[in-house]
């Protein structure tokens, strides 16, 4: 027995409900990917003249560790023996330990160049971007210590975490081709460039 055909009028109903849920689908996906596109141009980046140090980099970060790293501007630094970015506001000496050290993870370190003058890089893989050093080296030093969203890591959520929360509004968007703000020399202002400097892998 062959099996009955559905009359023209309920076939046209069935296809016309497959073409709307379609559209329908298609909509909602443009409507979805509308934003990623129009943010793939742009970057999130700490202005770090806005930046109060409120330590929230560490904790509201979708990663952990965080995406924002303490990156540190070698033209504004004093090479200080006594550097308030690396060593506690009273430490027992001026040397390298823990019990000295202002960073909770050890990701300073701290060389000796020629007496009274010393070295300091950031071992980003050890940086959690708490801003502890940052705070000292603006308060009481030359303020070469910010925090950068580190674009190797950061995944550019559309509606950053940190941005959502961050009490200086303090997060802008950058073009994606010059996505950092590095502290320049005094008079300079702050100088965009295609990447950060004071990384483990030179200045």
């Amino acid at each position: 027995m062959t099996p009955a055909l559905p009359d023209p009028g309920r076939r046209e109903l069935l296809q016309s409900g497959v073409r709307g849920a379609t559209l329908l689908l298609l909509s909602g996906l443009g409507t979805w990917l509308a934003p990623r596109t129009a943010a793939a141009d742009t970057v999130w980046q700490i202005d770090p003249h806005k930046c109060i140090q409120c330590d929230l980099c560490a904790t509201a970060c979708v990663l952990l560790p965080s995406a924002v790293k303490c990156v540190h501007a070698f033209a504004l630094c004093g090479y200080c023996e006594r550097c308030t970015g690396f060593f506690e506001p009273e430490p027992s000496a001026l040397l390298p330990g823990a019990e000295n050290e202002l960073c909770p993870t050890g990701a300073i370190l701290r060389r000796f160049i020629e007496d009274p003058y010393y070295e300091y890089r950031i071992d980003e893989a050890l940086c959690i971007g708490c801003a502890r050093c940052v705070k000292g080296c603006t308060l009481f030093g030359n303020g070469a210590m910010h925090l950068q969203v580190r674009h190797d890591r950061c995944v550019n959520c559309n509606e950053c975490a940190i941005a959502r929360v961050c009490p200086a509004a303090a997060f802008v968007r950058l073009p994606a081709d010059r996505p950092y703000l590095i502290k320049a020399t005094p008079g300079a202002g702050v100088g965009e460039s295609g990447g950060a400097t004071g990384g483990t892998d030179g200045r």
